[in-house]
C-alpha cells in the first residue's frame, strides 16, 4: 500500500497537539515511573502514589508536568514531521516503504526528537520531580528551575544524558512506528479500498505499539532517568559508567524498574497520540472524522 504524504505544516500542528494531550492525560503515570527509576531505596508504585499524596496532594502527582507537555507537544511535532519526511525519502518507486525501511525511518525520527526537544524538557522534568521529593524543594516551577539549572550547570545542565536519550528515542520511534505502521497497513488491507479505520482501530494499533515498545528499550529509559538526576555529576561518569553500576550493584531486573507504570503510560500514549493526530489531520484536510 502506497503511503500518502502529509504537508510538514499539518504534520506538525497535528502532531504537537497529540503530544500535548497525550502529556497530560498521562503524566501521573510519568511521574511515578521516573520516582521508581532513581537510585536509593526501591518503592512500588502504589507506594509511591501514597506517599506523594499525602505530603504533596494530587498537585504532587504532576510535579514537572509543565515541562512535559512543552517538550512532548514539540517532540509529537517533530517526530512526526521527520517521521513522514524520512519515510517518502526510503520509499520505493511505488510509494511503497517495507518495515525494514519504516525502522529506519522512525530511527531518523526518534534521534531528532531527541536533540530539539526530548533531551532538554526530560532533563528538566527528572530535575524538578527529583527535587520535588524532598523536604525544601529549592526549584519553583519549571520557568525557575530552567534558570537555576542553566545557571548552575551552564547549557550542558539541560543536556544530560543525550546519548542515552538519544538511543531511547531512535528505538522507540522505530519499534513504535515500525509496530503501528505494519498493523496498520494489515488491518487496512482487510478493510474496503478507501475505508477511514474506525478510531477505536486506531487507539487499538497504538497501544499494542505502545505495549512492544515499552519491552524493548526499557533499559535505556531507566540509564536516562538516573543520568538525568541531581546526583548523576557525583555518581557517574557517563552512560556506560551508569549502566554497569546498575548492574554490578543492584541487578539486571533494576534495568526494567518502572516498567509497569511506563507500560500504563505507553499503551495510553500510543492509542491517545495516533487516534488524536490521526483525526487532527482528518479535520486539517476536511476529510469525514465521524467514522
Amino acid at each position: 500500500m502506497a503511503v500518502k504524504k502529509e504537508k510538514p505544516l499539518h504534520s506538525l500542528i497535528a502532531g504537537a497537539t497529540a503530544g500535548g494531550i497525550e502529556a497530560f492525560s498521562t503524566y501521573p503515570t510519568e511521574f511515578v515511573k521516573t520516582r521508581s527509576q532513581f537510585s536509593g531505596k526501591k518503592q512500588g508504585a502504589i507506594s509511591i502514589i501514597k506517599e506523594t499524596l499525602k505530603t504533596k496532594g494530587v498537585a504532587g502527582l504532576y510535579s514537572g508536568c509543565t515541562a512535559l507537555i512543552v517538550g512532548n507537544s514539540t517532540k509529537a511535532g517533530v517526530r512526526f514531521v521527520c517521521y513522514d519526511h524520512f519515510k517518502h525519502m526510503l520509499a520505493d518507486p511505488q510509494g511503497k516503504v517495507s518495515a525494514p525501511r519504516s525502522l529506519l525511518a522512525g530511527l531518523g525520527a526518534g534521534m531528532m526528537e531527541a536533540i530539539f526537544a526530548v533531551t532538554p524538557s526530560e532533563t528538566i522534568k527528572t530535575k524538578l520531580i527529583d527535587d520535588a521529593k524532598g523536604p525544601n524543594p529549592q526549584y519553583r516551577g519549571l520557568i525557575h528551575g530552567t534558570t537555576q539549572i542553566v545557571k548552575q550547570e551552564g547549557i550542558r545542565g539541560i543536556y544530560r544524558g543525550l546519548f542515552p536519550v538519544m538511543m531511547r528515542q531512535g528505538a522507540n520511534s522505530a519499534v513504535r512506528f515500525t509496530t503501528y505502521s505494519t498493523l496498520k497497513q494489515f488491518v487496512q488491507g482487510t478493510a474496503r479500498p478507501g475505508q477511514n479505520l474506525p478510531s477505536s482501530i486506531t487507539f487499538g494499533i497504538g497501544a499494542v505499539a505502545g505495549l512492544v515498545t515499552v519491552y524493548t528499550t526499557m533499559p535505556l529509559d531507566v540509564i536516562k532517568t538516573r543520568m538525568q538526576s541531581l546526583q548523576a555529576r557525583q555518581q557517574y561518569r557517563n552512560s556506560f559508567h551508569c549502566a554497569y553500576r546498575i548492574f554490578t550493584e543492584e541487578g539486571l531486573l533494576r534495568f526494567w524498574s518502572g516498567t509497569t507504570p511506563r507500560l500504563a503510560r505507553l499503551v495510553l500514549s500510543g492509542g491517545i497520540t495516533f487516534s488524536v493526530y490521526e483525526k487532527v489531520i482528518d479535520l486539517i484536510n476536511g476529510r469525514d472524522v465521524l467514522s
